[in-house]
């Protein structure tokens, strides 16, 4: 049977020689980092959509742990924040070493990757018009441990709030006491502390923000000083970690233990507040309580 031939001049279509079959279009490429996946929920988010929404789920509402930096945009009003203190930085007094690093070289990385000279970020801000000392714990740098400097900022932020007269709004965000500084980061919990001490004998108004995580030497000093104690959602608040608690006591330990839901219950947390509700219920507390 002889082959059909075109009539037109066109390719002969039963050639295989010349057959290039259906046109594929090439697929493209996806930037990567455009979408993340939700831990409590375990959707697929679009990136931007959740940083819109403050760095919170809109499936879940599952609150992503958020940097010191960001978190100051948020919480203060636009261009309001003036850094004070930003000058005093870490240093390395005990010489720490561990597996052949050391904390100086450990320091600068993280100084370089946060770009802030310590674990927390101290101002002057207005949230809503009100004016407030603020000071921000920045899980980005050595998950916002407490060092000496730490220390140091913090309480000179609560003296400054003290003689100015200014509520003092701290948002707490830490891993505990920072082991490199050995003691000298201990005594920042006495030293904190003594200075809350004197800012509440002269009236000033303290709210403590407690967010994923807060935990070890900052929960068992200023954190849990406040006036009035705020979490945001499902935050991880305690002292010693769960495995260690379990194995000390020999016992299962309840459901929630250590989450906000769970310590609001056992009234160590006055209220669980979204992030998106944060600012309109800080200023509402300040005109409320404030002398």
């Amino acid at each position: 049977m002889a082959e059909p031939q075109p009539t037109n001049g066109t390719k002969n279509p039963y050639d295989p020689t010349v057959f290039e079959g259906p046109q594929i279009r090439k697929k493209r490429d996806v930037p990567d980092g455009l979408w993340m996946r939700c831990p409590g929920c375990e959707s697929m988010l679009y990136r931007k959509t959740v940083a819109e929404n403050l760095e919170v789920c809109p499936e879940c509402e599952h609150h992503f742990r958020v940097g010191g930096r960001l978190r100051v945009q948020q919480l203060a009003d636009p261009d309001s924040f003036e850094e004070r203190f930003a000058e005093i930085a870490p240093a390395d007094p005990l010489e720490f070493k561990w597996s052949g690093k050391r904390y100086a070289d450990r320091l600068k990385a993280e100084q370089d990757k946060s770009g802030n000279t310590e674990a927390i970020l101290t101002g002057i801000a207005y949230i809503k018009g009100r004016r407030v000392a603020l000071a921000v714990m920045d899980g980005d740098f050595l998950m916002g441990s407490m060092g000496s400097v730490l220390g140091e900022k913090l309480s000179l932020l609560i003296e400054e709030a003290t003689r100015s007269s200014l509520p003092l709004v701290v948002v707490c965000m830490s891993g505990g006491a920072r082991m490199h500084e050995g003691a000298l980061s201990l005594m920042q919990m006495g030293k904190t502390s003594a200075a809350l001490a004197r800012f509440d004998d002269g009236g000033g108004l303290y709210i403590a923000v407690l967010t994923d995580p807060t935990t070890g030497g900052t929960t068992a000093s200023f954190a849990m000083l406040g006036d009035v104690i705020l979490s945001e959602p499902g935050a991880l608040i305690g002292f010693a970690g769960q495995r260690v608690i379990a194995n000390t006591i020999k016992s299962e330990l309840p459901e929630g233990f250590q989450r906000a839901e769970f310590l609001m219950d056992k009234g160590f947390v006055d209220r669980i507040v979204p992030r998106k509700e944060l600012r309109s219920e800080i200023a509402q507390l300040i005109d409320y309580l404030k002398p």
